[in-house]
């Protein structure tokens, strides 16, 4: 016989009293596995900690719109200086990426917002003009250089041709426009004034998307072919009036979202694909329209699937615009900040 079925027979016996002992040490590995295992999984479901609010940005002048740029920075409309400026998002580092556009000539407008098409980068300019006793058009600017524009359409003088047939109170008849956001290889543009939200192609023409009663349109987002749209309201701009709304490029009338957030100026969809509005606070009692908030009374808001609002962080002071980047908020601020939020939602 040769030594190793020696050797087996030999371990036979050994091996049938440590069978048992082995399926047991196997049962008390695997249950300690379920163990490791089922923490991670409560974690992960679990919701995220608290959001962390720090300050990225100071300095900025008459800070408005923003978007994500092709690069993923941050592009930011400073309507009282002119300019365009890119901010790096980890660092705050600031530079400037265009200027010499139109100035705001009464504390709001100018350059107040900012898209790009193609890496090609475009502004959009209001409260300026004749009535202001500038030359300047009210419109869409397509940026060329450092600091060279070419006016691409003219939404100035549509206004002036076609008024709003819904009617209210009208002081500046080539509207105030708010944000600018591509959509179908070219724009959407709201008017917080003139109440209706403009389709603006690369060439030039303009047409009405969606007129609206007295509930002064703001910031957009888009989804598929879903435009959501963050609504003011009229003054004083009172919480149920602050709502977003949704349509599609052909809706005749607005689909409410959600409602019970005061002077909402954005709408952003946020880390794991849930919606958020920013809320620019509290108006000031007896104010004439356009008047900015009162002061550290904003907040940063989650639309729920109830249709109101829940705080994610508050106190922010004068916020015009909001941007993600994955589960961070950015947000430009009035004041001339831009706030870096952590934590605001989690990933799906």
């Amino acid at each position: 016989m040769k030594k190793q079925n020696i050797l087996a027979l030999a371990l036979k016996p050994a091996m049938r009293v440590t069978e048992s002992v082995g399926i047991g040490i196997v049962l008390m590995l695997t249950a300690a596995v379920i163990a490791m295992i089922t923490p991670s999984a409560v974690s992960a479901s679990s919701p995220c900690s608290g959001p962390t609010a720090t300050r990225l940005v100071t300095g900025l002048q008459g800070a408005t719109g923003s978007t994500i740029g092709p690069d993923g920075a941050l592009y930011v409309t400073e309507g009282a200086a002119g300019r365009i400026s890119r901010v790096d998002p980890p660092t705050g580092e600031k530079t400037t990426f265009a200027s010499g556009l139109p100035r705001a000539i009464i504390g709001i407008g100018g350059a107040i917002d900012v898209a790009f098409i193609d890496n090609i980068a475009y502004a959009l300019v209001t409260l300026v003009g004749p009535q202001f006793d500038t030359t300047d058009v009210v419109g869409i600017y397509r940026v060329d250089g450092p600091d060279s524009f070419t006016v691409v359409a003219d939404i100035g003088a549509f206004n002036l041709a076609n008024p709003p047939i819904i009617p209210f109170p009208i002081a500046v008849p080539t509207g105030l426009q708010y944000a600018l956001q591509t959509y179908g290889g070219g724009f959407l543009v709201t008017d917080g004034h003139l109440n209706r939200v403009l389709r603006v192609t690369l060439d030039g023409e303009i047409t009405v998307l969606i007129p609206f009663d007295n509930i002064v349109p703001t910031g957009l987002e888009v989804r598929g072919n879903t435009i959501y749209m963050a609504e003011a309201g009229p003054v004083p701009h009172l919480p149920q009036n602050g709502k977003v709304v949704s349509f599609g490029p052909e809706s005749p009338t607005a689909t409410e979202v959600a409602s019970g957030a005061r002077l909402l100026v954005d709408v952003e969809f946020g880390g794991g694909g849930r919606l958020y509005a920013l809320s620019q606070g509290i108006f000031p009692v007896g104010s004439p329209p356009a008047t900015p908030a009162l002061h550290n009374t904003g907040s940063l808001v989650k639309v729920n699937e109830d249709g109101t609002f829940t705080v994610i962080t508050d106190s922010l002071d004068q916020p015009t615009s909001l941007e993600f980047i994955g589960n961070t908020a950015y947000v430009v601020t009035l004041t001339g900040e831009i706030w870096k939020i952590d934590g605001v939602s989690c990933s799906p």
